[in-house]
């Protein structure tokens, strides 16, 4: 059940085959990409002396070394955690120690984010060669119940839970892509412009699966102009974006006259894709997108809007996430756990091989999640007759004015419909008669002189009068985490003059 059987799989029928490419140069064949992960294991279980079950950091950039440190990891036996690059050495130092990783794999600019007397081994770095230049082992045994992978939430409120994923958790996730997301053939590439602390990297097993190329790019982060070269440079290209970046794909200098030939296919997921938006990129890329939701804690695996469901499909669908995958149940609930009809709006929930184990040394967080076998996601949403799910907002999020639900959702797709509107963002705010009223917050293109009034009658035309904004706040940006999500809570705060 080790994920590294995956790896060792792949090295025995496409030994020669690219396995990790670093822009347009090799890295490593699989022949060559699990010897030196075979190796890696047998050091951190003899040189350094970890035990099965025993956790390791791993905080880069996007690099190559990456899966060969997640896959020694495996290797051995041991729990990997994938910490964000972006995050604050405060932050990374949180979950080190909430882990309790006895080591870390760090990349030198990255350094200083790891504690004292947490062990380190800088990659690339003589240390790390060192442990690729020992003995190959066999795969630990462990079982599907095993852990694998802490991924850590994003931490938009409070401080971020590991979500216990285990072989069996990330087995299910790499079948449910193949029957609902894409499917992929030897030769194929595998793109990582998105981090892979996260969901790109949770998609190496797709790759491994079957033969196909996974490339880093260059500058380990995303750059739309790279992207286009590497889209260019490999062939059956696919990878994971979130929305914000497949935006910034469309609006680059010179897209439209970006050769996209060898594009497989774009899934996008991670926030809310306006459907302007996505109907800028399915105009400039065909019909080349896919779109998945899911949470750390059911990892990339809770509904699929595949690529062929986007061919012709009405706004309406395309505003939705798909169907169910096919590994799991998914339900939208009341306040009383029951079930709801079609058309009526409640708390997702989904259950199934996928659902992780639970949180990290919080049995009652865990406890409050996981509810008679059903993860309780926290988001919104509702099904239509045809069991296409549309997310409306997190449980938190809804604005409730005058006894009547707003979801900012709604609001924010017809602001940015504004040509001079960049972003937008909706909560709620307190107020003595309704309980709450709507404000906006709104990111304009520099010097575009938009009006409140013009923005009120652009609602006006589109929603309920009761749904409109009573308030429109302007800023340079929104704030956000390091994986791009508005910070509703720190909007909150600037209202309240924190």
């Amino acid at each position: 059940m080790n994920l590294a059987h995956l790896l060792v799989r792949a090295s025995r029928i496409w030994p020669d085959a690219r396995a990790i490419c670093h822009g347009d140069k090799v890295h490593a064949t699989y022949r060559q990409f699990a010897d030196r992960a075979a190796c890696i294991g047998r050091s951190l279980l003899h040189d350094y002396g970890l035990k099965r079950g025993d956790r390791v950091a791993i905080i880069m950039k996007n690099r190559p070394e990456y899966l060969e440190a997640l896959y020694g990891i495996w290797y051995a036996g041991l729990v990997a955690v994938p910490v964000n690059a972006k995050l604050h050495p405060r932050e990374c130092a949180y979950i080190i120690d909430d882990s309790h990783a006895g080591l870390c794999f760090v990349s030198g600019e990255l350094e200083g984010h790891v504690p004292d007397p947490i062990r380190k081994i800088v990659t690339p770095g003589p240390e790390w060669q060192r442990m690729q230049a020992g003995h190959a082992i066999p795969p630990v045994e462990v079982g599907k119940d095993d852990l694998a992978w802490l991924f850590y939430t994003s931490g938009t409120t409070g401080q971020p839970k590991g979500a216990m994923l285990t072989h069996g958790n990330l087995k299910q996730m790499t079948l449910a892509f193949f029957v609902d997301v894409e499917h992929l053939e030897p030769g194929d590439t595998v793109l990582h412009p998105a981090p892979m602390s996260h969901g790109s990297g949770l998609y190496n097993f797709a790759a491994l699966q079957s033969g196909a190329n996974q490339v880093v790019p260059l500058s380990g982060q995303f750059d739309p102009q790279e992207i286009y070269d590497l889209i260019e440079t490999y062939a059956g290209t696919f990878f994971f974006a979130a929305p914000t970046m497949v935006k910034r794909l469309v609006e680059a200098p010179g897209a439209a006259r970006a050769d996209t030939a060898n594009l497989k296919n774009i899934i996008y997921g991670g926030g809310p894709m306006y459907l302007s938006d996505l109907k800028a990129a399915m105009h400039l890329f065909g019909n080349k997108l896919g779109q998945i939701y899911g949470q750390g804690e059911s990892p990339m695996t809770i509904t699929a809007l595949s690529r062929a469901m986007h061919r012709n499909a009405s706004d309406e669908r395309l505003s939705s996430v798909g169907v169910a995958h096919s590994v799991v149940d998914v339900k939208v609930i009341d306040d009383q756990g029951e079930a709801l009809p079609a058309g009526e709006v409640g708390e997702i929930c989904v259950r199934g091989d996928v659902v992780m184990k639970g949180y990290w040394n919080k049995p009652d967080a865990s406890a409050a999640a996981l509810k008679s076998g059903w993860l309780h996601t926290g988001d919104m949403g509702v099904f239509d007759e045809d069991g296409f799910l549309t997310l409306k907002d997190r449980v938190k999020d809804v604005i409730i004015s005058g006894g009547s639900n707003i979801y900012p959702r709604e609001v924010e797709e017809i602001l940015i419909l504004h040509a001079d509107v960049l972003e937008a963002s909706v909560i709620g705010h307190p107020h003595p008669d309704w309980g709450e009223e709507v404000i906006a917050f709104v990111v304009t293109k520099e010097e575009s002189g938009v009006s409140e009034s013009e923005l009120d009658k652009l609602c006006l035309d589109h929603i309920a009068r009761f749904k409109r904004p009573k308030r429109y706040v302007f800023l340079e940006s929104l704030p956000k985490n390091n994986y791009g999500k508005v910070l509703k809570n720190a909007l909150r705060d600037m209202l309240a003059g924190k």
